[in-house]
């Protein structure tokens, strides 16, 4: 069940700011406050999903497809789209999921670690 006491509730309340990247119908972009690397942005979903599997799980194909043509968006404007990037969703408590709401992370603008195998 979604739980609107979280900050990416908030921010798209505006009851907490956020530095925005990119908006449109179903997705909001903006910079992480704590980045782990030089580009790091997350995309929201504008509907109230708690994590990425809830969403896929409930959205239509067009909101999913709507949902990750935003994040391609967000990787150009990034200018990440051409030299890599990655994309992390993390879904539940064993992966540290720290905020109740689908979100994916854009990580980039540098080599970044190998994913572990």
């Amino acid at each position: 069940m979604y739980d609107k006491n979280n900050v990416f509730y908030k921010i798209l309340q505006s009851e907490i700011p956020s530095k925005k990247i990119y908006e449109d119908g179903v997705a909001l972009a903006f910079y992480d406050i704590n980045p782990v690397c030089k580009v790091h942005a997350l995309v929201i979903t504008k509907a109230l999903y708690v994590d990425f599997h809830d969403f896929v799980s409930k959205a239509s194909p067009e909101e999913v497809g709507a949902f990750f043509g935003a994040v391609a968006k967000v990787a150009k404007l990034l200018e990440v789209d051409e030299s890599g990037y990655r994309i992390v969703s993390n879904i539940g408590k064993d992966s540290r999921q720290e905020v109740p709401h689908c979100h994916v992370h854009i990580l980039g603008g540098e080599q970044l670690c190998q994913s572990s195998k």
